[in-house]
């Protein structure tokens, strides 16, 4: 059986939902307190054993190349400081291979993935989204890696949301359960509100078979008009089974303003170096809001 080694990571959106700061920058490189969205995305993918990524860009997306490229200038002047610490922090992704490929027409995460599909040729691979940032003692995408060396099955990463919540994304219908992992019986893209098999929604973390490809050579536009990843799964469910598994781990949503904001002073509440000052400044500001108010 082959191991998952490679993964590809979709960043080829347009970042509509947070323009005007998006038009010239990557949504994937607005910051987390001091990190781009996508460092926090490429080091789970090297905590949990990726050896190869492919990020998957499109026009306007320079700045992630750079990000991860080498900066011989500022690591000697990194060095010659003392700041090794520092120095260690922006060279964390050269423990794995990255590479680039362009999505030249935004047709949905489905055609994102197939675009890949040259550079994962006929191994299992991870797919990780930018949009969910997990935080877990096990890295998430290892808990899935776990996973599929059990059942050589694609693994679908799920966590529970309300009901009023599961219009917004992809919901499994599972026929059987064992512990954390469920097999898949169907899945629906976005059902419409009320209509949902259940509330184990797909979190931003796969782990499939090449066969996908298969399917998503000639799969048609579906919701959105776009490719829809969803869809390919649902075919790949007809001849191979599936596995979602409800992994352990706190998920942040970062693909909406008030997910990364509340993001963003989380984890900036639970920063070593400045923590406790974050909370005095919240404290302040809150306290001036309620007396302005008053």
């Amino acid at each position: 059986m082959k191991k998952v080694k490679k993964a590809i990571i979709p960043a080829a959106g347009l970042g509509t939902r947070f323009l005007p700061a998006t038009k010239a920058m990557p949504k994937e490189m607005l910051p987390i307190v001091d990190r781009p969205t996508i460092e926090y995305i490429v080091e789970e993918a090297i905590q949990s054993g990726i050896e190869d990524i492919i990020i998957v860009t499109g026009k306007g997306k320079r700045a992630i190349e750079d990000h991860f490229d080498r900066n011989f200038e500022l690591e000697d002047n990194l060095m010659k400081k003392g700041k090794f610490e520092l120095l260690n922090k922006i060279n964390q992704s050269s423990k794995v291979e990255i590479h680039y490929i362009r999505q030249k027409d935004p047709k949905g995460l489905g055609h994102a993935v197939w675009c890949a599909r040259n550079f994962i040729g006929d191994e299992p691979f991870a797919v990780l989204l930018g949009d969910d940032i997990v935080q877990a003692e096990k890295p998430c995408l290892k808990q899935l890696i776990e996973q599929y060396d059990e059942t050589n099955c694609s693994i679908l990463g799920v966590k529970k949301v309300p009901d009023d919540q599961t219009s917004r994304y992809g919901i499994i219908d599972h026929c059987t359960a064992e512990g954390r992992r469920y097999q898949v019986n169907n899945l629906v893209e976005k059902p419409i509100q009320g209509t949902a098999p259940s509330n184990l929604a797909i979190m931003g973390r796969y782990i499939l078979t090449p066969e996908i490809f298969t399917f998503l050579d000639n799969l048609e536009a579906g919701a959105g008009g776009e490719i829809q990843l969803t869809d390919a799964l649902q075919k790949l469910n007809e001849i191979q089974k599936i596995y979602a598994y409800e992994f352990e781990g706190k998920r942040y949503d970062v693909g909406e303003k008030l997910g990364f904001i509340r993001t963003t002073v989380e984890f900036a509440l639970n920063n070593e170096e400045f923590g406790i000052e974050v909370e005095e400044m919240l404290k302040e500001i809150l306290s001036q809001r309620t007396a302005y108010i008053d």
